[in-house]
Formats: structure tokens, sequence, C-alpha cells
């Protein structure tokens, strides 16, 4: 019975500091993170109007570099987004900046020729691009 409790509590003990350091483990460094796919805002866009479920098993949770023209930019609740033409009609890639990261600029001109690295999370209307960062 003492051998069973002591049992118990080492492996208490273990799960505890594995969630601990689960809990605590530092975000992923989009700066010096390696893409996995390199590409134009319009060729992403394009695989995931054409097959959907096919771009998501293979971009999705992806870091991907994507290049486009501006075609708009927002600031909301100090998060700012910036739209890529990608050829569609109503849609396009949206890259939203890493709020982790201190970025060289955040202002961009409509119709200016940009490159980020981003990690993907899907499609709704736009291809969604999230923890972006800029590629000089």
């Amino acid at each position: 019975m003492k051998n069973i409790l002591i049992i118990i509590g080492v492996l208490a003990v273990a799960g505890g500091i594995g969630a601990y350091m689960l809990y605590n483990k530092p975000h992923q460094n989009m700066e010096k993170a390696k893409a996995a796919f390199e590409m134009s805002a319009e060729s992403l866009f394009s695989e995931y109007e054409t097959d959907e479920s096919a771009a998501d098993a293979k971009y999705l949770d992806q870091i991907v570099q994507v290049q486009g023209q501006v075609k708009e930019v927002t600031k909301e609740n100090g998060i700012v987004s910036v739209s890529l033409e990608a050829g569609g009609l109503m849609g396009g890639v949206n890259c939203e900046l890493d709020e982790l990261t201190k970025h060289a600029r955040t202002d961009f001109q409509e119709g200016e020729t940009v490159q980020f690295k981003c990690l993907c999370t899907g499609m709704l209307m736009d291809v969604v691009l999230v923890r972006c960062v800029e590629q000089q």
C-alpha cells in the first residue's frame, strides 16, 4: 500500500511539472522560424479556392512566406492587418502582424509589394495568416 502511494505521488509530481512546462512554453520566434512554403498571394489563394481541404492539409498550421501587393491596411484594437491582392473577386490573403514582435514598420502603402512570413490558419472569405513578420 505504501509503495502504491509513493508511485501515485511521483506520477502526480511529474504530471504537475510537465503541465507547468507546457503551459509556460515560449511562443515560436517568427523572425527566426523557417518557412515551409514560399509563394505569391495569388498562388496561395488559388490553391485554397480550388480545393480548400487539400490546401488545409498542406498549409494549415504551417509557416508560409507570401509575397503580394497591398490591397488594404486596417488597424483595429492595436492589431495591424494587411490584405494582399490575390485575384479573387471577394477574397484575398489577410496577413495579421504578430503582436509579440517589434516591427520595423506598421504602415504600408496601397499597391506596394510586400513579403511576410506567417502562420496559416486556413480560409474564411480570405486566406487567413497570423503572427506575420515582414521579410526584407
